[in-house]
């Protein structure tokens, strides 16, 4: 067979790498630089909360004002990370497609940072995300760019603010392939979204900012002296993962129901998550589950770093951590869902490592990646994550926790607009392309089941 080359079909490859070069790299930069202002604010509020502990009791107050904030004038901006999946899935709402939009960056900012002054527990890669999506949104209205474009740049803008807010490009450039449809990678981003996530991430660095970082201390394992045992462990601590970021999800989604149900007002729903935060703290006696639990100046306190030690955790930390993040994410507070999901998953880790007889360290590392994997359905994401926070020598025990923690977790998840792209289970009852939203609406609840299966028994 003769030598053939197309040089046409590389010019174009060519045009288009330095096509998303010019895309991609403006965008990048002024995510990063936006997550980097961000984590600032953070960081000053947070303190701030350290210092002055009154300003827990200001926390419904805090709830109202954000509540009124987005009623007035963030109605469009509400959908928050599911809005942006709607708008890369083109979905589109009567005659017009799906826009994100600029306001979403600035009232985002601003209301995670107010919920982490007072108290609230949420995390930060929400507002990454969000912040990514809608500066992407306004720089290609600006540009004036294609749909299809337009997609890829939306993907973009979520690959930087993740790399930006995490310090993680990698992870970040396959999470934004990875999180839009369950069991299925969208390649066609994937130079766009390396280059927003890597410049992303220089452009939060250049401002002067420090990403938190975690070490593994246990003597580093090869591929070749797996240790089967560990190994088996690692699996059994994966289902737990698993289970762990389904009742994540569920609570989350179900106290939001709940909230919705019976508070008619939206801007008292965070009103009263607020005060049922203020009666848990005085019922634990604690402030450890307040905020994003990276950091505390107390000697003793629970935090994710604190989980990486012995005695760093108590056995019920991930349980209240994850109850503290339901009431305050559910009832209307804006924040991430992953920073608690860290906090959960090395906690829960932290309790098995010492119940199983395993290296504690590397079991909360393990819960760490694994239940954002189980429940964000990104277990190459986070498996990646785990290897740029803590080195390449426990990929293979990163790879068996955060697959197995993804598949235990089901049709489930934090993203509801997540498309069932490849089921983790057939399933005749569910739609082609469905999304998560569908596939739990399908699903029968705890009461109904139970009210399903007494009929079935009087029948017989």
């Amino acid at each position: 067979m003769p030598f053939r080359w197309s040089p046409r079909e590389h010019l174009s490859l060519a045009i288009y790498v330095l096509k998303w070069l010019c895309l991609s790299s403006p965008v990048g930069a002024v995510v990063g630089s936006a997550c980097a202002l961000f984590l600032w604010s953070l960081e000053k509020a947070t303190m701030a909360r350290f210092v002055v502990p009154w300003l827990l009791f200001g926390l419904p107050f805090a709830g109202a004002g954000i509540g009124l904030l987005y009623s007035h004038f963030g109605k469009p901006a509400e959908g928050g990370n599911n809005l942006l999946m709607d708008a890369i899935h083109g979905e589109d709402i009567g005659d017009s497609a799906i826009v994100v939009p600029r306001r979403m960056a600035p009232l985002i900012l601003f209301a995670t940072v107010v919920t982490h002054l007072f108290g609230g527990s949420a995390g930060r890669e929400g507002t990454a995300i969000q912040m990514g999506g809608s500066i992407a949104s306004a720089m290609g209205r600006w540009l004036n760019v294609g749909k299809d474009d337009m997609r890829i740049l939306l993907m973009v803008g979520i690959s930087a603010g993740f790399g930006g807010i995490f310090g993680t490009p990698i992870a970040g450039t396959v999470f934004a392939m990875e999180v839009l449809a369950v069991g299925r990678m969208n390649y066609d981003a994937m130079i766009p979204c390396l280059i927003g996530a890597i410049i992303g991430d220089l452009s939060c660095v250049a401002w002067g900012i420090h990403h938190t970082r975690y070490s593994i201390s246990t003597a580093a394992f090869s591929l070749h002296s797996l240790s089967w045992i560990l190994a088996v462990k690692t699996a059994f601590a994966a289902i737990l993962f698993g289970m762990a970021s389904v009742l994540f999800a569920e609570m989350t989604h179900g106290i939001g129901n709940i909230f919705k149900r019976l508070i008619r007002i939206p801007y008292l729903r965070p009103v009263v998550g607020g005060v049922l935060v203020i009666v848990l703290v005085y019922i634990l006696g604690t402030r450890d589950f307040l905020g994003l639990g990276v950091f505390s100046p107390e000697p003793g306190s629970i935090t994710i770093s604190s989980c990486f030690s012995n005695m760093g955790a108590d056995n019920w930390s991930w349980w209240w951590k994850m109850l503290f993040t339901a009431i305050t994410l559910g009832s209307g507070f804006k924040g991430g869902e992953v920073t608690p999901l860290f906090f959960i998953g090395a906690a829960l880790g932290n309790v098995l490592g010492r119940i199983l007889g395993a290296p504690v360290d590397l079991f909360a590392g393990l819960g760490f990646v694994a239940v954002f994997a189980g429940a964000a359905n990104t277990p190459l994401a986070c498996t990646l994550m785990g290897i740029e926070l803590f080195g390449s020598q426990y990929a293979i025990y990163f790879a068996i926790a955060c697959f197995l923690s993804y598949l235990c977790s089901g049709h489930s998840g934090i993203y509801l607009s997540q498309m069932i792209g490849s089921p983790k289970l057939k399933s005749p009852h569910l739609p082609p392309l469905a999304t998560l939203r569908v596939a739990r609406e399908l699903r029968p609840g705890w009461i109904n089941f139970h009210i399903r299966r007494g009929d079935e028994n009087k029948k017989k």
